[in-house]
């Protein structure tokens, strides 16, 4: 298992330093009598049912790091890791491409990042978000990743009436090295519509997406010609919702620290970081927006 993992982490590029660590870490949890029954419950269960309660095996690998001293973060992670190989083989059954197998890897690489900056250590703190993958319902084409949501309200989108019930295809935005631009934005749509249009019978192509990348503040902050704002020009935006002041709950994915009571300590490194580090330092609100696009093509 051992050396499948470093194979994995290899293949994906969690660079060396951290594919160590995960090892060694791996190592602890496997030759501790204790915790090395856990993993080997943990494995079984998840080649028995892919729809397993993810929340429960999480405990349950928490569980295994606390006897073999890991820290959860690290020992979470390492679950999905040595779990890929088995979904690797369900892709292949399903006549699910290996590079989609790839790209849905590539986000426990970007969780992973993002653990070493905010946490500064390796391993995830939001683990939990791997399920969607594991279990095959959301997968990731390059720059973005999608799954299916149903609407539970009634929208007009671009002549098109979406009701309570129907299909939409929910986009996320990951934390990559990737640049956010509209040429890798418009692969990742047509990919995707592509692997989901066959399940749509017949229905229209709608994209949905409910994040901070779509808060109307960037309409304030951002010039018309980022990168962003030409994602937000994409859709129809049809709310914006607002934190309470002094509340800014994506502000971690922006800076990649966690607030340290001080806006003097976020970096402002990047256009977008001191625009953000500016606008919140002024007493401006932050919040999301969610929005449609029918795909046309």
């Amino acid at each position: 298992m051992i050396d499948y993992a470093r194979s994995f982490m290899t293949e994906i590029d969690f660079g060396a330093e951290a594919t160590d660590a995960l090892c060694h870490d791996l190592a602890k949890i496997l030759t501790n009598p204790e915790s090395a029954a856990i993993w080997q419950e943990c494995m079984h269960a998840y080649k028995e049912n892919i729809l397993l309660d993810y929340a429960q095996y999480l405990e349950k690998a928490k569980t295994a790091g606390e006897l073999a001293n890991v820290h959860m973060y690290s020992a979470q992670l390492l679950l999905f890791v040595c779990w890929s190989g088995h979904l690797r083989k369900l892709y292949r059954e399903n006549g699910i491409a290996d590079s989609i197998w790839f790209d849905c890897m590539c986000d426990l690489k970007w969780k992973l990042w993002e653990c070493q900056a905010v946490k500064g250590m390796h391993g995830s703190f939001v683990a939990g978000w791997f399920a969607g993958f594991f279990n095959m319902t959301r997968f990731g084409f390059g720059r973005l990743q999608f799954e299916f949501i149903e609407l539970t309200q009634t929208y007009e989108v671009d002549g098109l009436t979406l009701s309570p019930g129907d299909r939409v295809i929910n986009i996320h935005i990951p934390r990559t090295l990737t640049p956010f631009n509209p040429a890798n934005c418009d692969d990742a749509f047509d990919r995707a519509a592509e692997f989901f249009r066959p399940r749509l019978d017949g229905a229209p192509v709608v994209f949905h997406c409910s994040s901070w990348i779509l808060s109307d503040i960037h309409y304030k902050i951002l010039h018309e010609k980022s990168n962003v704002r030409r994602f937000m020009d994409r859709f129809n935006i049809v709310s914006f919702t607002h934190e309470p002041e002094g509340e800014h709950r994506n502000a971690w994915r922006i800076f990649d620290m966690d607030f340290t009571g001080s806006y003097d300590d976020y970096p402002e490194d990047s256009f977008i970081r001191k625009a953000y580090k500016d606008y919140m330092k002024s007493g401006g609100i932050t919040g999301t927006g969610r929005g449609f696009f029918v795909y046309s093509k």
